[in-house]
């Protein structure tokens, strides 16, 4: 490691202990659960009074549907809790909660909530969501408790791209399911809760208004498959911040129709980093805007901030803005892939969604030499413009050898002066 990419990961060890969060998975135990939902209260519907048994083993679902119908229809009062208690540790198996409710809802979950464990245990007609939420605004699902999605089994199928050589897949069923997936919802929160091993994504939001996921932790291999910590699609008017994401694919990502995203101080790695997209797949239009990403860390991860998209595609990606971020180990920091293809073989295409108007400031850290520490691959056809790069410092983490940055058709520039410098950038605007 370079004098400087110790410094930096000295500053890096540094800012974790400083912080709110943590990368440390094995966290110490989870803070007490509030007392006040335990008392003899009318407002709170406890799982167990409705039969369920809390051993892991036993069939806890229709128990938990009955909780839920009855909280979520209750009357004159401003507010009612469904309560999942501590010291328990509830099987439940795929099922939607279902709105609209007649009071603003809590899903109080301090106790342990585990899948079946794999897909000869799954329901045939369930295969792409585990508990779903359809339509239940003023929603808040919180507390000091688990979320196990039991993954393995769903990694292991034959289909999924690690399991065959050099990344092929062999036939077969693929569809895995969504641990939490809340649709068609406003006004929803998730605080404080831990998500692990989720068969594809932990949380995922479609077509939701008004989103705040909050001091949250998610922790699934480096080597699961598809297992996204938080994905939006849809969805606008969004905050998620303070939060512990280590998975195999993407710690956040936004796809279509998303706007104003505020993500800050999300320490996220290993993984795919924190990505907007992919979008344009299948020939489709796409448009995102106003997303912020600040104050954050990526560490040991193969991407650190990106936006990808697929040819073919289009629509328009702006006013993005990524900024104090903290890189340690990471493959490619900075990247823009309008080329983004699964396979080898994804045929040219003159259609590309827009991008434009991207900010990269005060991004600091350590890259691994095997790509460059900037990659900013645009369509030939339509150009990324207004990229603006200032005050980013990228340090090799072994070695004193610099890559230089990789531009094709991308147009912006150095608001400072940059390490490396990205000299490939083009300053003119298109057309002149």
């Amino acid at each position: 490691m370079s004098f400087a990419s110790k410094l930096l990961y000295a500053f890096f060890l540094i800012l974790l202990s400083s912080s709110r969060v943590t990368h440390n998975i094995n966290i110490s135990p989870s803070p007490a659960p509030n007392p006040a939902f335990y008392d003899d209260n009318n407002n709170v519907f406890d799982v167990t009074s409705f039969g369920a048994i809390g051993d892991c083993r036993t069939d806890d679902t229709s128990a938990f549907k009955m909780a839920w119908d009855t909280a979520c229809m209750t009357t004159g009062v401003d507010s009612a809790v469904l309560l999942v208690p501590y010291t328990f540790c509830f099987l439940v198996k795929p099922t939607s909660f279902n709105g609209p409710c007649r009071t603003r809802l809590t899903l109080q979950i301090d106790g342990i909530i585990v899948s079946p464990d794999g897909p000869k245990s799954w329901p045939w007609n369930f295969k792409r969501q585990w508990l779903m939420f359809y339509r239940v605004n003023g929603l808040s699902i919180q507390g000091s408790g688990l979320v196990n999605g039991r993954g393995q089994k769903w990694w292991d199928l034959p289909c999924k791209p690690h399991k065959g050589v050099n990344g092929t897949t062999q036939p077969g069923p693929c569809d895995s399911p969504v641990a939490i997936r809340i649709f068609q919802s406003s006004d929803v929160k998730i605080k404080g809760l831990t998500f692990k091993n989720s068969a594809q994504f932990h949380v995922r939001f479609d077509n939701c208004d008004d989103v705040v996921v909050d001091s949250v932790t998610i922790n699934a291999p480096a080597s699961s498959p598809n297992t996204d910590g938080i994905h939006i699609e849809n969805t606008h008017n969004v905050q998620i911040r303070n939060s512990v994401i280590s998975n195999g694919d993407d710690c956040v990502s936004i796809g279509a129709g998303c706007f104003n995203v505020d993500i800050k101080n999300i320490t996220c790695g290993p993984s795919h980093g924190i990505s907007i997209g992919s979008l344009g797949v299948h020939n489709s239009s796409a448009w995102v805007s106003n997303i912020t990403v600040t104050n954050s860390t990526i560490w040991n991860s193969d991407n650190g901030v990106r936006i990808k998209t697929w040819q073919g595609g289009s629509g328009l990606v702006s006013r993005i803005v990524f900024r104090n971020i903290l890189m340690v180990n990471v493959r490619n920091p900075i990247m823009i892939d309008q080329y983004y293809c699964q396979t080898k073989n994804c045929a040219n295409q003159t259609s590309a969604v827009i991008i434009s108007d991207v900010l990269y400031a005060n991004i600091k850290g350590s890259y691994d030499l095997r790509s460059p520490p900037m990659h900013f691959g645009c369509s030939d056809s339509f150009p990324c413009t207004n990229l603006r790069l200032e005050d980013v410092d990228l340090f090799p983490y072994k070695g004193q050898l610099f890559e230089n940055p990789f531009c094709w058709n991308a147009y912006g520039s150095m608001q400072t002066v940059t390490v490396p410098p990205v000299n490939c950038l083009i300053e003119a605007l298109p057309g002149c």
